[in-house]
This record gives C-alpha cells, structure tokens and sequence, in this order.
C-alpha cells in the first residue's frame, strides 16, 4: 500500500528509548516513511534548545509537520498517521473496535510500561543523573507490578493472538517495548507465563521489530 508523502515533515528520534521506539515500529507496520532527526539522549540532547523549543517537555519523540506544528507525546503521533494513513488500521475499527484497542492501549501504558520505566529508572545506575532524585525501593516496588500485569497478559493471551483481539494494534506495540525493557530493568517475566512468551516471540519476528 503506498502511503502519502511524508517528506516535508521531521521526527526527531531518541534511538533506543522506549517512546521513540513506539512511534518507529508503528510507522514500519503502517509502511510510512518520515524523515528521522536522531538525538543522542545519552548526551541529554533533549533537553538542548533545538528540543525545548518544541516540546516543553524536553521528551522525545518529537514530531514537526511541513507547515511547522509541532506533535509530541508517542500515541498523539501515531493518532496523527492513523487519521492521516487509516490502512492497515492499528487502533481498532468500528466504535466498539476502536474503544476496545484505547482500553488495552491504557491498561498496557499504565500497568506494564510505567512499572517497568519506574523500575529502570530508579534502579539502574546510568539513570543518576536523570531521576533526581533515585528513589530505589520505588523503583523496587514497581517490579511485581509489572510482573502480575504480565501474568494478567498471559490469561488474556490464552484465547487470541493479540492484545486486543486477532489483530495487531498499538496496544501490542507498547507491550513489545515495555517487555524489551524489563531486561535493562532487571525485570524477569517468569517463563511459564507461555502465551505472553508466545506472543511476544511472535512480535520479535515481525519486520518491524528492528525498527
């Protein structure tokens, strides 16, 4: 499916970090190609100028449209691409459709990449100088959380293919990355949770996976 011309806008990317990642493995499955601006975060190149003059926030991704505006937050960008580019359809169909991905989308954002970016961090070392200050037993305290929503997953898991039902949607895009990063986090998802491990080797084989 060719998409339309993104050539005018500019995405200004964080690598690695989860947020950026979302935004990049969303444009892969919808086939959109957007210029990339890549900032090294480990240099805190977010919060120089060129950033905090776009987004307050100084947070990435960061998403700047040919005429100037300015997106940031990662599902506010991809609501942008999905009204835009509607096929393949990655936040449900229909109204109940649609309210159905939101409600999983929410639960996996709050109860499973929160914890997990709570836990790294507050535990993790390189995080000193960005989580001022170190809360450890937060950080701690929010590792079983993310294990239990985990286990939740799992259950659900059991009966369909996808978080939201027998298609891929954002919410599966947020869970891929938020598990990616239990490992950084020091986060162990117990291997007989088998229909989450199931799910998530087939998310890891996607194309879009290494974007």
């Amino acid at each position: 499916m060719t998409q339309p011309d993104f050539s005018d806008h500019k995405l200004y990317d964080g690598g690695r970090a989860p947020n950026p990642r979302r935004v990049r493995i969303y444009l892969a499955e919808k086939g959109i190609a957007v210029p990339l601006a890549p900032i090294d975060m480990g240099a805190l190149g977010h919060k120089a100028p060129e950033i905090a003059s776009r987004n307050p926030m100084m947070r990435l991704p960061v998403l700047e449209t040919g005429d100037g505006r300015v997106l940031s937050e990662s599902i506010a960008i991809c609501r942008y691409f999905e009204l835009i580019c509607p096929q393949p359809p990655l936040f449900g169909e229909g109204a109940f459709g649609q309210a159905a991905v939101e409600m999983w989308q929410r639960r996996v954002e709050l109860h499973f990449l929160f914890p997990v970016a709570q836990a790294f961090r507050h535990t993790h070392p390189a995080m000193q100088e960005w989580e001022v200050p170190q809360v450890a037993d937060w950080g701690e305290a929010n590792k079983p959380k993310a294990i239990e929503f985990a286990g939740l997953l799992n259950e659900e898991l059991a009966g369909r293919a996808f978080i939201a039902g027998d298609t891929l949607t954002v919410a599966d895009i947020t869970a891929v990355v938020a598990a990616d990063f239990c490992k950084p986090a020091r986060i162990r998802v117990p291997e007989e949770f088998e229909h989450f491990h199931r799910w998530y080797e087939a998310m890891r084989q996607r194309p879009s996976y290494s974007a």
